[in-house]
């Protein structure tokens, strides 16, 4: 068994954890306030702390935990067993409720440089969510009634954040159309171009998720984060939310990371292609410097509902509160919109018509 880590009240003795409204670390019991600067030498003191030694006769036969992909874990606080995902970093005791930080689960792993506080609560998660339904024409309308939250769970998921300079020498196939009447006929002349941009640009703090479980789009869409939130990473922030460590190294996150440098920079260069009818790129060369990847923590609000037997999940930026998810559409709704369209478009015609008759 693990030991599990979490902070207890200097005051009361219960469980402390992080507010994301006040900034602060406070004890839901005595509601005492605590500076998480205060707590860095706390932080040592628990990351120093003795592991106990307990030792039982195994019976029947030994869940192989790392085959398993499973972890098992022992509350401190009640002595509750915890089983969790082998990715796991911090969660909350499901008998006890107390937040607790998984001090073992990421022994040996790279510590985040930075982390990014959560700055809004599950309030506001479920505020946004019901604000997500809103003005949705094709949203069935049993969706609203019917579907519940099954589960909602702020989440710290693990990024890499890629620095690198970005030589590119980029060459487009261009065309110019020039019309022009002759007689009773229009001739038209078509230019071809090749067009050659050549240039550097810098990129700072690339975010690419490195969490497997956490789908790569759904976080792409959440972005952007504000960098100038961020502070040094202690655990003491993880206390009272999920945290999730990686199991995507930083090398294997470069391919991504790379595609995502490309596409930048193919747009930023494209914009400045101009004055042309149409703009295809025909080959690409970027060479990448000084690259370099970080380690942060950034705060998530996760939702799932299941709605007729199918699940739908919902992801909130926990910074800035950028929602988003997928919603199921109406189809009889869809036809009748769809039908109305045409009608609509079908009279327009059908005026037009009979405007031009009369003229």
């Amino acid at each position: 068994m693990a030991e599990l880590m979490e902070y207890k009240c200097p005051c009361c003795g219960g469980s402390i954890e992080f507010d994301s409204t006040l900034q602060k670390m406070k004890c839901p019991y005595c509601d005492t306030e605590f500076e998480v600067e205060t707590l860095k030498e706390l932080d040592g003191e628990l990351k120093g702390q003795a592991e106990d030694e307990m030792s039982w006769e195994n019976a029947g036969t030994v869940w192989e935990d790392a085959k398993e992909g499973v972890r098992s874990y022992i509350c401190r606080s009640c002595g509750g067993e915890i089983l969790t995902d082998a990715t796991t970093a911090a969660t909350s005791c499901p008998y006890c409720d107390n937040p607790v930080v998984m001090k073992e689960q990421v022994e040996g792993m790279l510590k985040p440089d930075v982390v990014i506080p959560f700055k809004l609560d599950k309030k506001a998660a479920k505020a946004a969510f019901a604000n997500h339904l809103k003005g949705k024409i094709l949203l069935p309308k049993s969706f609203k009634s019917e579907a519940h939250i099954d589960e909602i769970k702020g989440v710290y998921v693990p990024f890499w954040l890629f620095d690198a300079d970005a030589d590119a020498n980029i060459r487009y196939r261009a065309t110019r159309v020039h019309s022009y009447r002759r007689g009773d006929y229009i001739h038209t002349n078509t230019d071809h171009f090749a067009v050659i941009r050549e240039g550097s640009l810098s990129f700072e703090r690339i975010p690419v998720d490195g969490s497997s479980k956490m789908a790569d789009d759904l976080m792409e869409s959440i972005e952007p984060f504000r960098f100038e939130d961020a502070v040094d990473f202690q655990t003491a922030y993880l206390s009272g939310y999920l945290a999730d460590r990686y199991d995507v190294t930083a090398e294997d996150s470069v391919e991504r990371a790379n595609a995502r440098v490309k596409a930048s920079t193919e747009e930023t260069f494209r914009r400045t292609v101009v004055g042309y009818a149409t703009v295809v790129p025909e080959k690409t060369a970027i060479k990448l410097q000084n690259g370099v990847a970080k380690y942060a923590l950034y705060p998530v609000w996760i939702l799932n509902t299941t709605w007729q037997g199918e699940k739908y999940t919902f992801a909130m930026n926990g910074q800035t509160g950028k929602f988003v998810g997928n919603l199921p559409m109406d189809k009889k709704a869809f036809f009748a919109w769809l039908f109305g369209v045409f009608a609509l478009s079908g009279a327009a015609i059908f005026g037009l018509m009979t405007l031009l008759s009369y003229l």
